[in-house]
């Protein structure tokens, strides 16, 4: 049952914090880069500065939302950025709000 994973993977306070800050890119990072923020997302460095975190389990946090579908990644050269799939953080509200 995929929800019952995307429940565990929302059971950590920095996997939701990184949601939340995606919610809003330009009013959390600081972009550096001539990408988009909201079109591309936001590279995994500007996200592990900002939690304070190793980058190691930054990724491996930002894999897991990735795995359930919670956030997009988007490859350019050697940086990958993240952005909230925002349709599937839909899909998932209205679960909750149907089935719950």
């Amino acid at each position: 049952m995929e929800n019952v994973e995307t429940f565990k993977t929302l059971s950590n306070e920095y996997r939701l914090k990184i949601l939340t800050l995606l919610k809003e890119p330009k009013k959390h990072f600081y972009n550096e880069t001539k990408v988009d923020e909201v079109e591309t997302g936001v590279c995994v460095g500007e996200i592990q500065k900002l939690l304070n975190l190793t980058q190691s389990t930054t990724s491996h946090y930002l894999s897991m939302l990735e795995k359930d579908n919670l956030l997009i990644a988007t490859r350019i050269g050697k940086w990958t950025y993240y952005r909230r799939n925002e349709e599937m953080i839909s899909d998932f509200k209205n679960f909750i709000l149907e089935e719950l």
